[in-house]
């Protein structure tokens, strides 16, 4: 652990956790970069709007970027918000260079984000069987809201020419 803490977890408990966390952090500052790329890079009839809605889904894993290295932090840890480490340690699927329309964009980020949220939701569940319960409250925090992201994505593939509602 990177410091002494009088925080009542056990250290072996804050390293484990750290390291999960270490994880989710790989995988939320590779899906930032990914985000900003897609904003960067949609074209399209509905450019603007994507262009803004990317930018705004962009702006909350910022924040959950933030969240997660801070927790590991307050554990004692030390946040390697490198990107060397990230793009390393990311268990995202490498964005694809060559996409240019808003559908194959918001495609590719709902990918993104659904993988995100199902990395989350697994920490969950260990951070509460190790006994932490304010990192997983922390992750559940991280479920809901990539959740949401990922329905305000979804939502726009339908008004997209070529994208048909699932049954």
């Amino acid at each position: 652990m990177g410091y002494v803490t009088k925080m009542d977890l056990p250290p072996l408990v804050r390293g484990q956790v750290a390291r999960l966390l270490q994880q989710r952090l790989n995988d939320a500052i590779d899906l930032d970069a990914q985000l900003k790329h897609a904003h960067w890079n949609v074209k399209g009839p509905q450019f603007f709007q994507l262009h803004q809605l990317l930018d705004s889904v962009h702006d909350a894993i910022e924040e959950a970027v933030d969240l997660i290295a801070e927790r590991i932090t307050a554990l004692g840890g030390t946040a390697d918000g490198r990107l060397k480490t990230a793009v390393n340690g990311s268990s995202l699927a490498e964005y694809p260079l060559t996409l240019r329309g808003g559908a194959a964009h918001l495609d590719a980020v709902s990918g993104a984000l659904s993988g995100f949220g199902a990395g989350v939701r697994q920490d969950i569940e260990v951070a509460s069987h190790l006994g932490d319960a304010g990192t997983a409250d922390l992750f559940t925090q991280l479920s809901r809201e990539s959740d949401k992201l990922l329905w305000l994505v979804e939502a726009h593939l339908l008004d997209l020419p070529g994208q048909e509602a699932a049954p």
